[in-house]
C-alpha cells in the first residue's frame, strides 16, 4: 500500500512538471478508488473560490464529475442556498423609496441555464466554440434557473429596478435573448443591457464594470451583484454585496 502511494505521488509530480513544461493546464489524475471523485472536487472547489484562474477546458477525467454534479441535483441544492441567502440579505434592506435602488444579474447559466448546450461540448472538456454557442443561443431554448427566477420576481415586487448585464452580442443575439428571457418568466426588468461594437473586445471585468459605473452616475444604488463568473463581479463599482452562482464548465476573463 505504502509503495502504491509512494509509485502514485511520484507519477502525480512527474505529470504535473510534463505539463507545465509543455503549457497544459489540465494534467491527468490517477483515478484509482475515490481518489478521482476526490480530485474533481478539490478541483471544483478551487474554481468556485477563484483559485484556479484563466482554465480553458474542465480536465476530461472530471467529466462524469461535471455531469453528476450539475443534472444529478447537487448543483440545484448549491443555487438554492444561495438564492435563500441573498433572501435574508434583501429582508434587511429598507428601500428609501426614491425609485433609484437596482439589481444587477447575469444572463447566462444566471438567469437561465446553457448546460444542454454544454452536454454536447462534454460538460466542458471541449474548448469554447464561439460559433456553436451562437447557434444554440439563437434558438432562444435555455431554460430558467428556477430558484433565480423566483428571485427575480421577488426584487422586482419588492421594488427593485433589475438590470441584466449580459456578454451576449447585441448586434446578433439580441432579440432571440428577449424572447427567451420573456418565455421563460423573466419579464418587468428595467433594462437588458449587451455587448455592443464599442466594448466587444473589452474583458469582461472591464465591460461590466463600465456599465455599473454608469448606472451609478445615473443615480442608481446598486445593492446587489449576481453572476456566475467571478468576471460578474470584480472590479468596481460591484455593489453592497456580490453572490456568485456555481459553474464548473468555463470561465470568462
Amino acid at each position: 500500500m505504502m509503495e502504491k502511494c509512494r509509485r502514485e505521488t511520484m507519477l502525480l509530480i512527474f505529470l504535473t512538471i510534463s505539463s507545465v513544461a509543455s503549457g497544459t493546464t489540465s494534467p491527468w489524475i490517477p483515478m484509482d478508488g475515490n481518489y478521482g471523485a476526490s480530485y474533481c472536487l478539490s478541483w471544483r472547489l478551487a474554481v468556485e473560490t477563484n483559485n484556479v484562474r484563466a482554465w480553458r477546458i474542465v480536465p476530461l477525467q472530471c467529466l462524469r464529475y461535471v455531469e453528476v454534479y450539475m443534472l444529478a441535483g447537487q448543483y440545484d441544492r448549491d443555487v438554492q442556498l444561495i438564492v435563500d441567502q441573498i433572501k435574508v440579505y434583501l429582508n434587511e434592506i429598507t428601500l428609501p423609496g426614491d425609485g433609484m435602488d437596482a439589481w444587477v444579474l447575469d444572463v447566462d447559466d444566471t438567469c437561465f441555464s446553457n448546460v444542454f448546450y454544454y452536454r454536447l461540448k462534454r460538460y466542458g472538456c471541449d474548448p469554447y466554440d464561439p460559433t456553436g454557442f451562437r447557434t444554440w443561443a439563437m434558438k432562444g431554448e435555455s431554460p430558467a434557473i428556477q430558484p433565480v427566477l423566483e428571485l427575480f420576481n421577488k426584487l422586482i415586487e419588492t421594488g427593485f429596478k433589475v438590470f441584466l448585464v449580459t456578454g451576449r452580442d447585441e448586434e446578433t443575439l439580441r432579440q432571440a435573448t428577449l424572447e427567451n428571457l420573456h418565455n421563460q418568466g423573466f419579464t418587468g426588468y428595467e433594462r437588458l443591457i449587451m455587448r455592443t461594437a464599442d466594448n466587444k473586445r473589452q474583458s469582461a471585468i472591464t465591460y461590466k464594470t463600465r456599465i455599473r459605473k454608469e448606472m451609478m452616475e445615473e443615480g442608481y444604488r446598486i445593492w446587489g451583484n449576481v453572476g456566475d463568473q467571478w468576471s460578474d463581479l470584480q472590479g468596481e463599482y460591484s455593489g453592497d454585496r456580490t453572490f456568485k452562482i456555481p459553474n464548473p464548465m468555463y470561465f470568462v476573463p
